[in-house]
């Protein structure tokens, strides 16, 4: 399937506008209005927005009209392995399962992978993602992203030390090369659309030269971002202590990686000056509340890098440690898990919902560009359709952000734009088929592990 054309000129109307900019605005029958890629304004009067407007009009009454939500740390290459790992703690679960399937990856797996994720992402109104991508196959990904439309910062695992699993890994300079290889392939490609982010895997499966190369090529590239995994689990923070003799933060900062276009993910167990740390090189935060509670990892102490100042957003993380890629169920638990340790208003749904579109934008970067509906930015947008369920925030009562943080799930997307293209329309995939996608994915992982157990 080919990416739709632009319309010239977009006009969505009637629709509740949360448009997550700095000043909180809620528009109850607002308009859109979409030019090309981008926003060009937002109307309180849908009525007066419609006279004289020429081209496509959507009418979006009983609808909310949000940013799309952003991830900021997801790994496509793990989709076909969702519940092939189930109830194991994180250094096993990568010891056993995780390592070994993505070692067993060729081209074709690794495409299919890729296209069930985006799958579920689009329809469930993800428009931005940050991807982590395994040692091999990175163009398979490239490929999938680039025909999907979202938009997408992308790039291979850099592993040069894998105990847990050695065939998975490279020489260092391998690693490298290969890296900078794609990122002058990719990064700003699509139009800007998709990027490259240099991405070594964690500590222990890194040298210390390979992570200050991978950081240093950061400056190479305008905007390119420097993706790792960090403190997420005490086994891991035992094994990081015992080889750096400091923290998986502190480690970082006495290698010279930590700073403004870094991005770490979790972030679970953190040492006392870690925090501050973080907050000081203006480093991000990506929060993956379902796949921390799945690996029995424990609760990162979102409140306390908020008010620290650190940039903290949300991601799934991969299909096969939370099973989901549904950026509602993590919003909905990145709330609740925080509630019995700091009180139920520790992260309230605007705070929550800002975290999924504006916040996760900050975190990449790019949120001049996305993340919230204001004139001038791309048009990646969502609407949601809230009344599968009876809701009084249609009614004039409640909140629109506690309706899609407690209540909200895929089912209540209708339609996602990105770059002022329809991607996912009334419910129908424009950009993939889901079923061709889903039966190719069987077929891939029944030869993936007829490889590796011929």
């Amino acid at each position: 399937m080919m990416t739709p054309p632009v319309a010239s000129r977009t006009l969505v109307t009637d629709a509740t506008i949360v448009t997550m900019d700095a000043a909180g605005r809620v528009l109850p029958r607002g308009a859109v209005e979409v030019g090309g890629s981008r926003i060009v304004a937002i109307h309180d009067d849908s009525s007066a927005a419609r006279r004289g407007f020429a081209g496509e009009v959507v009418d979006a009454a009983g609808l909310v009209l949000i940013p799309g939500f952003v991830q900021t740390h997801v790994h496509l290459c793990q989709t076909l392995f969702r519940g092939l790992a189930d109830d194991l703690d994180l250094m096993d679960w990568l010891r056993l399962r995780i390592f070994p399937f993505e070692a067993a990856h060729d081209a074709a797996s690794m495409a299919a992978s890729a296209r069930a994720g985006l799958a579920e992402l689009l329809r469930s109104g993800t428009t931005t993602i940050m991807d982590m991508g395994s040692v091999r196959h990175e163009e398979e990904i490239a490929e999938a992203v680039t025909g999907s439309g979202i938009r997408a910062f992308i790039g291979k695992s850099l592993i040069d030390l894998n105990d847990l699993h050695p065939p998975l890994k490279e020489p260092s300079r391998a690693a490298i090369d290969s890296a900078r290889e794609q990122a002058l392939a990719w990064h700003g490609s699509a139009n800007g659309r998709v990027r490259y982010a240099v991405a070594p895997r964690f500590v222990l499966s890194c040298t210390d030269g390979l992570l200050k190369e991978a950081h240093a090529m950061t400056g190479e590239f305008p905007g390119m971002l420097f993706h790792t995994h960090a403190a997420e689990n005490r086994r891991e923070m035992e094994a990081v202590h015992a080889r750096c003799g400091m923290g998986n933060i502190e480690h970082f900062d006495a290698l010279g990686v930590l700073g403004r276009r870094s991005c770490l993910a979790h972030c679970v167990h953190l040492g006392d000056r870690e925090a501050g740390l973080l907050a000081e090189r203006d480093a991000a935060v990506l929060h993956c509340p379902s796949s921390n509670l799945m690996l029995g990892s424990g609760v990162a102490p979102v409140p306390a890098l908020r008010r620290a100042g650190v940039r903290v957003s949300l991601g799934a993380d991969g299909a096969a440690c939370n099973n989901t890629l549904d950026m509602f169920r993590e919003m909905r638990l990145a709330s609740a898990i925080q509630r019995p340790i700091h009180g139920p208003a520790a992260l309230r749904a605007r705070d929550v919902l800002a975290m999924a579109t504006i916040g996760g934008a900050a975190a990449l970067g790019i949120d001049s560009e996305t993340g919230s509906v204001e004139a001038g930015k791309n048009a990646d947008l969502l609407l949601l359709d809230l009344r599968h369920v009876w809701n009084p925030c249609g009614e004039g009562f409640g909140e629109p952000e506690g309706a899609i943080v407690y209540t909200g799930s895929p089912e209540n997307v209708v339609s996602v734009m990105i770059d002022g293209r329809w991607v996912y329309r009334n419910r129908r995939h424009l950009t993939l088929d889901p079923d061709r996608a889903a039966a190719r994915a069987r077929e891939e992982l029944r030869r993936l592990t007829a490889r590796l157990n011929p």
